[in-house]
């Protein structure tokens, strides 16, 4: 589903140039049997959320996002293997290059992503990196007091561990802030605040 372009309102002044209406891609993935995904809260993608022009990309993007509330900044690529947390949710922001992601396990949808582009990705929904540039780069950033886990979809295959990691996914709290838009963004219209 996607929706009418998002208007960026009440942001610091010094992301005001940075980041841009976007429109929302919002999908909602069911399980594989091995990537458990998150039955009620969709993944959400912004396509071009903030400029890459003109500006160190990857700083503004890390301080965007913590000017958000989200925390724990890094700097990498995005994993070849399907994983996923079931411990807390992620934004990925894609800062430079480009990549295919398939998300929601092997069965799962694939986006080509690249930069400026934003995925806000609920805790249990997995994600592959398909093939990438050689000059990605992507910032990655948790909700307040979320830190996480690494899962694959080998580690799971285990009952008791899938259970474990189902439970976890329950227990995630749902963020307070957008990771682009702040307070009115749409992460709070889409994960039902």
């Amino acid at each position: 589903m996607n929706d009418q372009a998002y208007i960026a309102l009440n942001l610091e002044p010094d992301f005001n140039e940075f980041v841009n209406a976007s429109n929302v891609i919002c999908e909602i993935l069911t399980g594989d049997g091995r990537i458990p995904n998150n039955q009620k809260l969709p993944l959400l993608v912004y396509p071009k959320a903030f400029s890459v022009l003109g500006n160190d990309p990857i700083s503004m993007c890390q301080s965007l996002f913590t000017a958000n509330s989200w925390q724990g900044c890094w700097r990498n690529g995005i994993f070849s293997y399907h994983h996923y947390h079931s411990t807390a949710h992620e934004v990925l922001g894609i800062c430079m290059g480009t990549a295919k992601v398939q998300f929601g396990g092997r069965r799962g949808i694939i986006f080509s992503v690249s930069s400026g582009d934003v995925v806000v990705i609920p805790a249990g929904v997995g994600h592959k990196n398909l093939g990438a540039s050689s000059d990605l780069c992507v910032v990655g950033a948790y909700p307040p007091n979320q830190t996480p886990d690494l899962c694959d979809d080998r580690a799971t295959s285990n009952s008791g561990d899938r259970l474990k990691a189902i439970r976890n996914i329950k227990r995630v709290n749902l963020p307070s802030t957008d990771p682009v838009y702040g307070r009115n963004g749409p992460l709070l219209k889409y994960w039902k605040y």
